[in-house]
């Protein structure tokens, strides 16, 4: 199954007196790079919403956002180091004698003290909520793989009907090369009967002819990209990640290409092998987006 790397999953509740929305997206990447923007209450629960991030999505970047409208419950106080206030009260009492300042220490000086008051929140999340918590994640993602889903199938179309195309360029190269050896030595005698007198060295010519044969053979080039592209259709067929797969395959057909382009002696042949080289390339940017 073929599966894209760009997709978008959203899922919203209520959660106590908050709405809580879950936005998830994923584009193209190497690897799997996962990154997480939440709430800091939250947090604790951060592993368990990857994994069900890693358990569907292998391969991309994906961004995970978690948006609250509105307030949980919570328990809120102010909390006072008073070892901490103690010092700095006694340290106002030295500045003051030490300066001859006359101003009384007042509550105003301590309240500016922020290191002495914090005010913590004490709310921690439920069970319950962990667990609704992570069920919109695992809704989020699965609206996300469907549509990686969706848009892959598409991605299938496409690649299929460039493989095709790309088959029935291979098979035309084969029929054009040994036809392009025939010419060579229709050329090479016409050439050689223009400036010989008399009997043509048969023999000279045909080892000629042979030697251009030998180095315009792309049979071998042609066998792979048949091998290939087999490859290339089998992959589209597995249940797994095939990005890298297909990338390394399409590496290999460009590099057959190129070296069929470094061997043509034929017009035709070169024809063919930039509609080759194309394709190829079409298929390299597409196979970018497939997971």
């Amino acid at each position: 199954m073929v599966s894209s790397m760009t997709g978008y999953g959203r899922a919203s509740a209520q959660i106590q007196s908050c709405i809580v929305t879950v936005e998830i997206k994923t584009v193209n990447h190497r690897f799997l790079d996962v990154h997480l923007k939440i709430p800091k209450q939250f947090m604790m629960i951060e592993d368990q919403i990857k994994k069900v991030i890693t358990s569907k999505i292998n391969r991309g970047r994906v961004e995970l956002f978690v948006n609250i409208e509105g307030e949980f419950t919570s328990n809120k106080k102010v909390h006072i180091d008073w070892d901490l206030m103690d010092q700095f009260v006694f340290s106002l009492g030295q500045l003051k004698e030490k300066y001859s300042i006359k101003e009384d220490i007042s509550l105003q000086h301590l309240l500016h003290f922020q290191d002495g008051i914090e005010i913590q929140d004490t709310w921690n999340p439920t069970i319950d909520v962990e667990q609704e918590m992570i069920l919109l994640v695992e809704s989020a993602v699965s609206q996300l793989v469907k549509m990686r889903e969706v848009e892959g199938a598409r991605l299938e179309v496409d690649l299929s009907s460039r493989l095709l195309s790309l088959s029935h360029i291979t098979n035309d190269l084969e029929t054009i090369a040994p036809i392009v050896v025939s010419r060579y030595q229709e050329k090479l005698t016409k050439r050689v009967s223009e400036f010989v007198t008399g009997k043509i060295d048969e023999n000279r010519i045909v080892t000629e002819v042979a030697i251009f044969a030998d180095k315009a053979d792309i049979s071998e080039e042609l066998t792979r990209i048949h091998s290939h592209l087999f490859q290339f259709t089998e992959t589209l067929e597995k249940q797994e990640p095939i990005g890298r797969k297909l990338d390394f395959l399409v590496q290999e057909l460009n590099r057959e290409a190129n070296t069929i382009g470094s061997k043509a002696n034929d017009g035709l042949i070169a024809k063919n092998v930039v509609e080759l080289k194309s394709i190829i390339e079409k298929l390299k940017e597409q196979v970018q987006n497939i997971e």
